[in-house]
């Protein structure tokens, strides 16, 4: 079998074991630490790697490259919080928002990590929220809170209240095209447009303290 279908239920399965297999079949000729990147640090199509140096990192996207091209893939689409990592890699090899930006005088722009916006110039993931007119329903509630996407829980605070008050609606056996009651209604459009405040919030990437000294594993 030459090629696969993209799109059909069997992909993303097909798709990670072939990576998995590149990685057992060019093990011996490119090193264990290349084809653990390949094994334990991709999900489905996005990889992520922390690298303790400049040098570490060049180095390992460069063998990875190597690695995937023998096994007919191409390694591509990345993005570093450092400029220095990103000009070792050509224009063409990096992620879409950083080809056509001269990097070391323009700010790095936000990319997405895992569906989570990661903004690369500060190393923090942000929430930009972009809300859809719903009907003022259990149902149009429903369908807004679960559009919220942050599965690490970084803004868990603030989704809690706007589950609260669908909690408040199940709990008074609420049609799910009933009118909302004045009081969950008033409630529910002040909780609405705070989310519009979440794109000042900043969350570091990096737990690790500036000056924290080398980390070790015990």
């Amino acid at each position: 079998m030459c090629v696969h279908l993209f799109g059909a239920s069997s992909s993303p399965g097909c798709a990670n074991f072939g990576l998995k297999q590149v990685a057992k079949d060019n093990e011996d000729d490119f090193g264990k630490d290349v084809a653990d990147f390949l094994r334990y640090n991709f999900y489905v199509d996005d990889g992520l790697k922390s690298m303790p140096s400049v040098v570490d990192a060049v180095r390992l996207i460069e063998r990875n490259q190597a690695m995937c091209k023998q096994g007919g893939l191409r390694l591509h689409k990345f993005a570093s919080t450092s400029k220095e990592v990103l000009s070792h890699i050509s224009s063409q090899d990096r992620a879409n928002g950083l080809t056509n930006i001269d990097i070391f005088n323009q700010d790095l722009p936000v990319e997405r990590a895992l569906g989570v916006q990661w903004c690369i110039e500060s190393d923090s993931f942000q929430f930009r929220i972009v809300l859809s007119d719903k009907p003022l329903t259990r149902r149009g509630i429903l369908s807004t809170v679960s559009s919220i996407y942050d599965p690490l829980g970084f803004i868990s605070p603030i989704t809690l209240v706007g589950k609260k008050i669908l909690q408040t609606m199940c709990g008074e056996n609420i049609g799910w095209v009933d009118p909302v009651p004045d009081t969950l209604g008033i409630q529910w459009e002040s909780w609405r447009r705070s989310l519009q405040e979440l794109h000042s919030l900043h969350t570091r990437r990096c737990l690790k303290p500036i000056n924290f000294g080398e980390p070790t594993v015990v």
